[in-house]
Protein backbone atom coordinates (compact mmCIF):
# COMPACT_ATOMS: atom_id res chain seq x y z
CA UNK A 1 0.00 0.00 0.00
CA UNK A 2 1.52 3.28 -0.74
CA UNK A 3 0.91 5.45 2.02
CA UNK A 4 0.14 9.20 0.76
CA UNK A 5 -0.05 9.94 4.45
CA UNK A 6 1.58 9.56 7.58
CA UNK A 7 0.55 10.09 11.34
CA UNK A 8 3.62 10.33 13.04
CA UNK A 9 1.70 10.35 17.33
CA UNK A 10 4.35 10.78 19.98
CA UNK A 11 3.79 10.24 23.51
CA UNK A 12 5.46 11.00 26.66
CA UNK A 13 4.84 9.33 29.93
CA UNK A 14 5.67 10.31 33.25
CA UNK A 15 8.94 9.11 34.58
CA UNK A 16 9.36 5.93 35.17
CA UNK A 17 5.78 4.75 33.92
CA UNK A 18 7.23 4.21 30.09
CA UNK A 19 7.03 0.78 30.81
CA UNK A 20 3.67 0.34 32.17
CA UNK A 21 2.50 2.34 29.27
CA UNK A 22 4.06 0.33 26.75
CA UNK A 23 2.35 -3.31 28.74
CA UNK A 24 -0.92 -1.76 28.52
CA UNK A 25 -0.63 -0.60 25.08
CA UNK A 26 0.83 -3.90 23.62
CA UNK A 27 -2.17 -5.71 25.57
CA UNK A 28 -5.34 -3.69 24.84
CA UNK A 29 -4.53 -1.24 21.87
CA UNK A 30 -1.72 -2.90 19.53
CA UNK A 31 -4.42 -5.73 18.18
CA UNK A 32 -7.31 -3.61 17.75
CA UNK A 33 -4.99 -0.80 15.99
CA UNK A 34 -3.48 -4.11 13.79
CA UNK A 35 -7.37 -4.63 13.46
CA UNK A 36 -8.40 -1.50 12.21
CA UNK A 37 -5.70 0.52 11.25
CA UNK A 38 -3.25 -1.95 9.69
CA UNK A 39 -0.55 -0.20 8.54
CA UNK A 40 2.00 0.50 11.19
CA UNK A 41 5.08 1.48 10.05
CA UNK A 42 7.03 1.60 13.39
CA UNK A 43 6.39 1.43 16.99
CA UNK A 44 9.15 3.00 19.28
CA UNK A 45 10.36 3.79 22.52
CA UNK A 46 13.42 6.78 22.91
CA UNK A 47 16.70 5.66 23.83
CA UNK A 48 18.37 9.50 23.71
CA UNK A 49 17.02 12.82 24.11
CA UNK A 50 13.53 13.40 25.50
CA UNK A 51 13.24 10.32 27.19
CA UNK A 52 10.55 8.69 28.45
CA UNK A 53 8.77 8.94 24.71
CA UNK A 54 7.07 6.61 22.46
CA UNK A 55 6.67 7.03 18.80
CA UNK A 56 4.33 5.52 16.59
CA UNK A 57 3.78 5.88 12.79
CA UNK A 58 1.01 4.68 10.63
CA UNK A 59 0.76 5.00 7.07
CA UNK A 60 -2.68 5.96 5.08
CA UNK A 61 -3.53 5.77 1.65
CA UNK A 62 -5.25 9.72 2.46
CA UNK A 63 -7.23 11.67 5.23
CA UNK A 64 -10.68 9.82 4.31
CA UNK A 65 -8.33 6.01 4.62
CA UNK A 66 -7.32 7.43 7.78
CA UNK A 67 -10.92 8.77 9.38
CA UNK A 68 -12.48 5.31 7.83
CA UNK A 69 -10.16 3.18 9.93
CA UNK A 70 -9.79 5.62 12.87
CA UNK A 71 -14.03 6.17 13.24
CA UNK A 72 -14.36 2.10 12.52
CA UNK A 73 -11.36 1.75 15.82
CA UNK A 74 -13.22 3.79 17.92
CA UNK A 75 -16.38 2.70 17.42
CA UNK A 76 -15.04 -0.60 18.86
CA UNK A 77 -15.98 -1.15 22.70
CA UNK A 78 -12.67 -2.46 23.53
CA UNK A 79 -10.84 0.79 21.75
CA UNK A 80 -12.83 2.65 25.17
CA UNK A 81 -12.24 0.02 27.42
CA UNK A 82 -8.41 0.76 26.71
CA UNK A 83 -8.73 4.59 26.73
CA UNK A 84 -10.79 4.43 30.12
CA UNK A 85 -7.83 2.14 31.60
CA UNK A 86 -5.20 4.40 29.79
CA UNK A 87 -6.70 7.44 31.47
CA UNK A 88 -7.24 6.16 35.27
CA UNK A 89 -3.55 4.96 35.17
CA UNK A 90 -2.65 8.31 34.46
CA UNK A 91 0.48 7.72 32.32
CA UNK A 92 0.48 10.57 30.11
CA UNK A 93 1.83 14.10 30.54
CA UNK A 94 1.62 14.69 26.58
CA UNK A 95 0.43 13.43 23.04
CA UNK A 96 0.91 14.89 19.76
CA UNK A 97 0.52 14.09 16.60
CA UNK A 98 1.93 14.77 13.31
CA UNK A 99 0.00 14.39 9.82
CA UNK A 100 2.90 14.23 7.20
CA UNK A 101 3.76 13.51 3.33
CA UNK A 102 6.03 12.32 1.55
CA UNK A 103 7.97 14.42 -0.75
CA UNK A 104 8.03 13.66 -4.32
CA UNK A 105 11.79 12.42 -4.35
CA UNK A 106 11.25 9.93 -1.39
CA UNK A 107 8.40 8.39 -3.47
CA UNK A 108 10.28 8.15 -6.48
CA UNK A 109 12.78 6.58 -4.09
CA UNK A 110 10.81 4.11 -2.26
CA UNK A 111 9.38 3.16 -5.79
CA UNK A 112 12.77 2.04 -7.57
CA UNK A 113 13.78 0.00 -4.10
CA UNK A 114 9.67 -1.68 -4.96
Amino acid sequence: MAHGLVDVRIYTTLPNRLPEFVRLYEELAWPLQLKYLENCLGWYTTVEGELNTVVHIWGYADQADRERRRNAMAADPAWGTYLKEAAARGLLIRMENRMVRPTGFFSAFQAQKA
